[in-house]
């Protein structure tokens, strides 16, 4: 039988939290029971999002991920605060370029590496020295992407960072797994939140929430659902709980079974009757 409180006592950093993916994994992880540090750059979202939840179970911390200092001050605010650290979700990110490997603006291609990518490392550094030196058998989890499972889903900047994350997850996994510290990650194929509905100063990408659900369902082989915020939280709860206490290096990917059915049927059903350019932010990216 699984526990009512899966985190009851446990401490997690979620970084992204101000909103979509980590603002659910947040509000779950608090109804099992756990004290969360929630870390972004949004900060009015961000105090926003502990007013709701309560101020007695989590609390704001301003953290650019590509900022290696921040990252550490973060993890120290964290244990400075609740007094240990037992999860850590590595999910700031963002889409990155639009554009195809033809047209990808290289700065813009730099941005989605240093946040998706070098931020998810600084993160996995810093929170599994804190770990390590306390010996704590904590779990840390990154928000990849089904774009890191297969290729031309998406946005070649993305997918390119998202695969380089699946390989730090897997090569960290195999480090930190020799001091009992597991480390995973959960690939959405997407949902609709603030980053797949807006894209800055685009406004041609400001998409209805339920369009994007929409979309997304007609694509899965699993009929009858549509993919919310909350089934990845869902994921990434089963990953930092005990439950998983024998997983590490793995992979989770939810996608609705796209990804295992993209052999039997050719990849630009993604595009349906929209120009690829459009659909691709809208559909495929958390």
């Amino acid at each position: 039988m699984i526990n009512k409180y899966r985190l009851e006592g446990k401490v997690a950093l979620i970084t992204g939290a101000a909103g979509g993916i980590g603002e659910a994994a947040a509000r779950l992880f608090v109804e099992h029971g756990a004290f969360v540090v929630i870390a972004d750059v949004k900060d009015e979202l961000g105090d926003q999002v502990v007013a709701s939840i309560g101020p007695e179970r989590c609390s704001y911390k301003h953290c650019d991920v590509t900022d290696e200092k921040q990252v550490e001050e973060t993890v120290v605010y964290t244990l400075d605060k609740y007094g240990t650290l037992d999860i850590v979700c590595s999910n700031a990110g963002i889409l990155g370029p639009l554009a195809g490997v033809l047209d990808t603006d290289m700065k813009a291609l730099d941005k989605a590496i240093d946040v998706n990518v070098c931020g998810g490392v600084a993160m996995i550094k810093h929170s599994g020295r804190a770990m390590v030196a306390r010996n704590i058998h904590g779990s840390i989890i990154c928000t990849a992407s089904a774009g890191a499972a297969r290729g031309g889903l998406g946005p070649v900047g993305y997918t390119a960072s998202k695969h380089a994350l699946l390989g730090v997850v897997r090569s960290a996994s195999q480090e930190l797994g020799a001091y009992g510290i597991r480390v995973n990650c959960v690939s959405p194929l997407g949902v609709a939140t603030p980053m797949t509905c807006t894209t800055p100063g685009i406004k041609r990408f400001q998409l209805d929430p339920d369009f994007i659900e929409q979309k997304i369902s007609s694509v899965c082989s699993l009929k009858g659902m549509v993919m919310k915020p909350k089934d990845i939280a869902e994921a990434a709860l089963f990953l930092a709980s005990d439950e998983s206490a024998c997983i590490n290096g793995h992979n989770l990917v939810v996608d609705g079974g796209l990804c295992d059915a993209i052999d039997t049927f050719p990849v630009n059903v993604l595009k349906l009757t929209l120009p690829i350019s459009i659909l691709m932010p809208a559909v495929v990216w958390p």
